[in-house]
């Protein structure tokens, strides 16, 4: 049925629900453009008449907020990074050229389906006319990445996700102490106090470069999604709509096998064989400090197992990985953003297009779904650790061809607690008490280790049997610390078993902290750095997946642990020349010229409002990765959303909109997500009208 049509034939019931994002659609709908409506956070809400128009208006929308970042990012996919920018790249363009990531691009751009091809292309071509009208707003240094192609925003996702997420634990980066992280909640209606199904979207990531969060909302007849993605990807990638929404949050399923190689005879052993690697050579152009470039010839080398990533001692090492030709993706992620109800959000997910990311999903039906999903190999033996190890790779046995179906992976639909839970935590404790037995999945499929954050997360929901909208965003933002909650009465007891000056005058502060890591919170700085010096090693019961929401507990050498708090004690001072110091005070948020209190911390201590610190220039800490997108979504008769994006929703140099949301996210509250026209124009900030017509676009402001 017509779009125009279906809507007049629709019931009240109906309309009222479909205006969440279709009244700015039917005065477009006739039309040959794109209506950007900027509001006050620098959001774009995107109105278009076909989904083409829409997705060039949302490529012309990530260059207004993000030009130089996304020029950059596709520029290193090609890489040419080093050419462009000089040595300091060089690495990564050894990376991506080892694993033939321009080459991949253009095979997977290249075998697009229509229209989704068509979606990519309009998002290009919105790309580059924004860098055509734009040129004065456009770093110099990065207008010689133009024109941009799709193979190159095929690169740039495909680098982001299989080499810094999937691959991640196997390269030695930054990665190895700031993982990829998030947190995911989905409520049933029999466990919401108004009957309406809520979803929890919490992505945590580094605050720069690749892994900066764009969000938007686009709509066009028969489309409508309010969300977020990378930037430079050309599609959402977790987002809600009038009738669904999901999340992801990174898990750990094992994608990438490192294998250790026997050299012989300038080739490897494989099988009492000798075999030759495939060699190949590039050119790798370098800028110099004084604008010149050198050429420097690099060798890549391939076995049967895959690239190779170094040589030491005799041996080899290649890494094998899954996703590289995962071509559909933007396919999938469109037809997630379209779905309608459980079981075309289920078909979209079954082209298993997204190599890795549990995903959590909640509908306007009551509908709540937990998946274990990604591109798991199917392996001939072994477990998780044997596989996440260095695998012996002289034996042929060892080298996977397929990967796991998607009826094959763990999931579940609807369970009888009336919620789902994921913080990077395998499958097996998604929800309480737990559903899913390890035993019914090849031992391989997923770590069975359960850490303090997602600990968290089901200690507060399972005690909470009607949670208000309200509620859940209390959650979210809850900046008490399980392992405070776990540890702290212990440790009092015995500082008083085991007197020790010292110890004491630290246990006066702990007394009375709130167990939090609020702004003013006192006394969590003294214990984070106990804690820190205790170790899982001090802990007398560990994790034990038959009391998972209990464990660990207890000290095992409470006058160790006593002497613990003295030295933590002895450093604070010394560094700080107080203990009874404020969180805040210490760990801040800094961006720009702002310099706010931060509450939050690691998600070691068992934070849900998690926060990662590093080192400043004045022995204070700054917030470096964490919490990035927050949105919690109920979906009952109309949707709501409270939002956001805490480091703003621009990196463009003279942007207002970079940092605004910092104060937000300081006082730890959410902001309105903006959802219909009134509530749109009655906070806009800019109007912008895209055409693209004949090949060429126009701007009208």
């Amino acid at each position: 049925m017509p779009f125009l049509s279906y809507l007049f034939c629709a019931t009240r019931h109906r309309f009222l629900r479909l205006a969440f994002f279709f009244v700015c659609t039917l005065s477009l709908s006739g039309q040959q453009s794109a209506e950007i409506l900027w509001d006050k956070y620098g959001v774009p809400h995107i109105f278009a008449g076909t989904n083409q128009e829409m997705y060039h208006a949302y490529g012309w929308a990530q260059m207004h907020n993000h030009a130089n970042l996304i020029l950059k990012l596709y520029g290193q996919s090609r890489g040419r990074g080093a050419e462009y920018w000089g040595q300091e790249y060089l690495e990564t363009d050894k990376r991506i050229l080892l694993f033939r990531i321009p080459e991949h691009a253009a095979d997977n751009y290249h075998l697009q389906h229509e229209p989704y091809k068509s979606y990519l292309d309009a998002f290009v071509k919105g790309v580059n006319d924004y860098a055509d009208a734009n040129p004065e707003l456009i770093g110099e240094e990065f207008l010689q990445v133009l024109p941009v192609t799709g193979t190159d925003v095929m690169a740039h996702v495909l680098r982001v996700i299989c080499l810094e997420f999937v691959a991640w634990d196997d390269f030695n980066t930054i990665g190895r102490r700031l993982a990829p992280g998030s947190n995911a909640i989905a409520i049933a209606p029999s466990r919401s106090a108004s009957g309406n199904a809520m979803l929890v979207t919490n992505p945590h990531l580094a605050w720069s470069d690749m892994h900066i969060w764009f969000e938007a909302h686009l709509a066009s007849p028969g489309f409508n999604a309010y969300g977020i993605t990378l930037v430079g990807a050309p599609t959402l990638s977790m987002a809600f709509n009038e009738n669904l929404g999901w999340a992801f949050t990174v898990n750990p399923m094992d994608g990438a096998d490192t294998y250790e190689l026997v050299l012989r005879r300038k080739g490897y052993r494989l099988d009492n064989r000798v075999r030759q690697f495939d060699s190949r050579h590039k050119t790798i152009r370098v800028k110099q400090p004084d604008g010149s470039h050198q050429n420097i010839l690099t060798e890549f080398k391939y076995s049967e197992h895959g690239p190779i990533t170094g040589e030491k001692d005799g041996k080899a090492y290649a890494l094998k990985l899954v996703g590289l030709t995962n071509y559909r993706i933007f396919e999938q992620y469109h037809r997630m953003s379209a779905a309608s109800n459980l079981s075309e959000f289920e078909e979209a997910m079954r082209l298993l297009q997204n190599p890795m990311f549990n995903i959590i999903y909640a509908d306007r039906d009551g509908n709540i779904l937990y998946l274990f999903n990604g591109n798991i190999p199917v392996r001939p033996e072994g477990d998780y650790a044997f596989w996440k190890g260095v695998i012996d790779g002289t034996k042929s046995r060892y080298l996977w061809e397929t990967i796991h179906e998607y009826d094959d992976l763990p999931k579940l639909i609807n369970p009888p607690s009336g919620f789902i839970q994921n913080c990077n935590d395998g499958p097996w404790i998604s929800t309480y008490p737990p559903l899913l037995d390890p035993s019914d999945f090849p031992p391989y499929m997923a770590s069975h280790s359960m850490t303090l954050r997602p600990q968290r997360a089901l200690n507060l929901i399972r005690k909470d049997p009607s949670i208000s909208f309200e509620k859940l965003i209390e959650y979210k933002m809850d900046p008490g610390m399980e392992a405070a909650d776990r540890f702290l009465d212990d440790l009092l007891i015995a500082v008083e078993q085991f007197p020790d000056p010292v110890a004491a005058e630290a246990a006066l502060v702990l007394k009375n902290w709130d167990r939090k890591t609020n702004a003013g919170s006192r006394g969590a700085i003294i214990f984070t750095r106990w804690f820190d010096l205790m170790g899982s090693s001090g802990f007398d019961t560990h994790w034990d997946p038959r009391d998972p929401v209990n464990t660990p507990r207890g000290l095992k050498d409470p006058e160790k642990s006593v002497a613990f708090l003295g030295r933590a004690a002895n450093e604070i001072r010394q560094k700080y020349g107080s203990l009874d110091i404020t969180w805040g005070s210490i760990h801040r948020l800094r961006l720009n010229d702002i310099d706010l209190p931060a509450s939050g911390g690691g998600g070691k201590y068992g934070i849900l409002h998690t926060m990662e610190y590093m080192d400043d220039y004045d022995e204070k800490k700054r917030v470096v990765f964490g919490e990035t997108y927050i949105a919690v979504t109920e979906f009952g008769e109309t949707v709501r959303a409270m939002v956001l994006l805490g480091y703003g929703n621009a990196t463009q140099p003279g942007s207002r909109h970079a940092g605004d949301q910092l104060e937000f996210l300081s006082a730890g509250k959410l902001r309105p997500a903006l959802l219909t026209r009134r509530e749109i124009m009655e906070n806009l900030e800019k109007k912008e009208s895209v055409i693209m017509e004949h090949g060429a676009s126009f701007y009208m402001d």
